[in-house]
């Protein structure tokens, strides 16, 4: 068994507010999380790659110079997990125009919890891009890297997400959150106090499977470029809740929904850095809550355990929760007071067993770290 070249990870990530809003060009706060996927990568003296890991026994090799005829068009001759790490490869080579690299062995492994909503697919992205520019000497910086994990993830894997996931793994900060704007990939680091207020997030992991390259994902996304383009500007982003009454009459119920979803999120983005900043993590509990709202009944992406989850935590004394990621299950976050979290983690866990869903799996999560090199 040879030596490892060394290790890099990047982490899972949970999104404060604003979903669905980042491939509208609109604005969303995440925050890296402590569970991160590590890439053990060896060098190899030929033009291989190949490809391990703790959830699929079986490797997957390919030769480099064959990746451009892989992807994107013939996906489905490699495993659908390879496509993230092999994606990777793809799209540094495409971004960069490299070809005088050698070969590698990717051994990954992972503590983010897949299907959950914290973004395990990102987690991989952002340590295989941040494990392959050093060792191929690529020198792309943070923001290059992201923009080649959000190529991997809509071109390689088919999945058309947009880049907050790729961004939050890359540019995470220990006890922070990143303000980030999807339209200039302007990121700001934003202080949470969670620690200094005496809160701390709990993640209420449903347990019900989602993927994002299957249809809900892509008839929202749809939907909101529908939205666009009959109100004639470039993206939902150009428009402020005060178009909203104009929009209303030059759609169907259901596009105007998911506008009025993504239009009405951006600004609660924007109100809840605003309510960090001046009132502090205590007061943001109202917008987590009419986040949900809008993603439940608007959005319409999330399903009876997340909603269970929600009212169970906010019933116990939560400060706020909501549904976090893409939607269709996945997981589901509270902020509560430390002295509350067994509380509210009992309480939902009963409900749960209650209404005989499976159980949920919850847990606190810190903000943390981003992506790079670890040995």
């Amino acid at each position: 068994m040879s030596t490892p070249t060394g290790t890099w990870s990047a982490p899972g990530r949970v999104n404060l507010i604003g979903e669905h809003t980042d491939y509208n060009e609109g604005f969303v706060l995440p925050f890296a999380i402590e569970h991160r996927t590590t890439v053990a990568l060896t060098a190899r003296d030929d033009r291989r790659i190949r490809v391990t890991s703790t959830f699929d026994p079986e490797p997957a090799e390919v030769s480099i110079d064959t990746l451009a005829e892989i992807f994107p068009a013939d996906r489905e001759q490699v495993p659908e997990w390879t496509r993230y790490p092999l994606g990777v490869a793809w799209a540094l080579l495409q971004a960069t125009g490299a070809d005088a690299v050698s070969g590698v062995d990717l051994d990954i492994s992972s503590t983010v919890p897949v299907g959950a909503g914290l973004s395990s697919s990102a987690a991989i992205e952002g340590a295989t891009a941040s494990a392959l520019n050093d060792v191929w000497g690529l020198g792309l910086d943070r923001v290059a890297l992201a923009k080649v994990g959000r190529t991997a993830e809509n071109e390689a894997v088919g999945a058309p997400t947009g880049i907050m996931d790729q961004m939050a793994a890359m540019l995470g900060r220990a006890d922070a959150a990143i303000f980030l704007d999807c339209r200039s990939l302007e990121a700001q680091v934003i202080d949470l106090g969670f620690a200094a207020a005496g809160l701390e997030l709990l993640v209420m992991d449903t347990h019900v499977k989602h993927a994002h390259s299957t249809g809900g994902y892509g008839e929202r996304r749809a939907s909101c470029e529908l939205g666009a383009r009959i109100m004639g500007v470039p993206a939902l982003r150009d428009l402020s809740v005060a178009d909203l009454d104009r929009a209303q009459g030059l759609m169907d119920d259901v596009t105007f929904r998911r506008v009025r979803h993504v239009v009405t999120e951006n600004q609660r983005v924007l109100d809840t850095v605003a309510t960090l900043a001046e009132e502090g993590p205590d007061a943001i509990g109202p917008l987590l809550l009419a986040s949900h709202a809008s993603m439940r009944d608007d959005f319409e992406i999330s399903v009876p355990e997340l909603d269970t989850a929600v009212e169970a935590a906010m019933s116990a004394g939560a400060i706020g929760a909501r549904m976090t990621g893409g939607g269709f299950g996945g997981a589901a976050i509270a902020l509560v007071r430390h002295a509350d979290a067994e509380r509210v983690t009992d309480a939902v866990a009963a409900a749960f067993a209650e209404r005989g869903f499976a159980a949920p799996h919850i847990f606190t999560v810190s903000p943390s770290a981003g992506a790079g090199r670890d040995a």
